[in-house]
């Protein structure tokens, strides 16, 4: 147990029981800037620019499926038992990677340490697994989330500016962060 502005936070496995609030978690956010992608020939820059009126970005809903030897989901619950966020994994033996497919926190646990908490339960996974590093893909307008990922230790090391064409998501672009496995 975790306790984090006098709020205990217990952090553990995701079970089948689980499921049903892992799923209605509202892992939308808003937000005041975005990043600006501009791509060149030789690579491309990021700025971050004021949006006004402050932008409010919903994800489609996803489904938790369980966890195989290789993937893991870990769920944050705060003292009243309620589900304050998630993170799901899965490593990649061929290449040393641990990725997160997902992480989410429940709006009124933002700011309190969850996700770094639950980033760190998802390190621990890495480590067992002999990761080498951590990689995940966030959405250029997510500005809240990149600024919580540098803190964390992620870099920005790649761009894909097609991965959301053809989806509701479509003019974002997805950046690409990694850490090392501490």
């Amino acid at each position: 147990m975790t306790t984090v502005d006098n709020t205990a936070y217990r952090y553990r496995t995701a079970v089948p029981e689980d499921a049903e609030a892992i799923e209605a978690l509202d892992g939308s956010f808003t937000t005041g800037t975005v990043f600006q992608v501009t791509v060149a020939d030789d690579g491309f820059t990021l700025r971050e620019v004021k949006v006004d009126p402050p932008l409010t970005k919903v994800f489609p809903e996803d489904e938790y499926d369980g966890d195989n030897a290789d993937s893991r989901t870990f769920v944050a619950h705060g003292a009243a038992g309620d589900l304050a966020g998630f993170v799901t994994v899965s490593y990649s033996g061929w290449n040393r990677r641990l990725t997160v497919e997902d992480i989410e926190i429940a709006p009124e646990h933002r700011g309190r340490g969850v996700g770094r908490a639950l980033m760190g339960v998802a390190v621990e996974f890495a480590r067992e697994r002999g990761a080498g590093h951590l990689w995940l893909e966030v959405t250029n307008i997510n500005a809240p989330a990149i600024h919580a990922y540098r803190r964390m230790g992620f870099a920005l090391c790649g761009l894909d500016t097609a991965l959301y064409d053809g989806t509701p998501s479509e003019g974002e672009q997805a950046l690409y962060m990694s850490m090392p496995c501490p």
